[in-house]
């Protein structure tokens, strides 16, 4: 299941947000082009605290990578990763297990007109979407997760997808402030989202200061406009 334009994920810059002190002039690639997102790596304070934490809350296999890191990041961090499940039960086991672990709720789980989901922000300060397209059960809950979605929060949508593109990337969906590329066979899905969208969308200001704390592996290493870091 893909990722739509619902919470499964040109502004003035403000300096000091996160991970984007000034957009990086960068030029473009020639590179083969890229078809898969193996792992996101999270940098957090106590990497003991925050694996204890995911196996707890939702399970996740190599998808999910932790590197400790005291990087200074405060607010929104421009970023947001969603778990996509088959159906309401499940969103919601695996919502009831995160907060159990120690989750805060950003936005309870609930019915909307594109599905059923909610959004938790993870001790370490990421922030998580759980959320299903569907909206009747078929079945008893599981903690199955069909698929790991990054979306991130971008200034210039139009240029972001010019830079990603030019990378090798190719356009699955794009609506305006909403890119969602093709990556068919991907371990981890990617989207592009206006920022102050997203963070409505996730439940918080979209202020942030500081390091993303996240680095993003498929095998090649670059920076992108808007600061993410990319790494093999």
């Amino acid at each position: 299941m893909r990722a739509t334009r619902s919470p499964f994920g040109s502004t003035r810059r403000r300096p000091n947000r996160a991970g984007s002190e000034k957009r990086h002039e960068v030029p473009k690639a020639s590179v083969g082009r890229m078809t898969s997102i193996n792992h996101v790596t999270l940098k957090v304070a106590d990497p003991s605290a925050a694996e204890t934490f995911y196996a707890d809350a939702f399970g996740l296999d190599e998808r999910l990578r932790l590197r400790a890191s005291d990087a200074p990041s405060s607010g929104f961090r421009g970023f947001t990763l969603s778990l996509i499940a088959a159906q309401p039960a499940t969103v919601s086991a695996l919502f009831d297990s995160a907060v159990s672990a120690g989750a805060t709720v950003l936005k309870p789980a609930a019915k909307s007109m594109w599905g059923f989901g909610g959004n938790v922000q993870a001790p370490d300060g990421t922030i998580w979407t759980i959320a299903t397209s569907a909206k009747k059960d078929t079945g008893p809950a599981t903690r199955q997760i069909d698929n790991v979605v990054l979306l991130l929060g971008v200034d210039d949508v139009k240029a972001s997808k010019r830079f990603y593109v030019d990378h090798g990337l190719e356009v699955g969906k794009s609506f305006g402030s909403y890119v969602e590329f093709a990556l068919p066979t991907s371990p981890i899905g990617l989207g592009l989202y206006k920022r102050a969208a997203l963070a409505r969308t996730a439940g918080v200001s979209a202020e942030g200061t500081g390091s993303h704390r996240i680095a993003i592996g498929d095998g090649e290493a670059f920076v992108d406009p808007d600061g993410f870091a990319w790494e093999g």
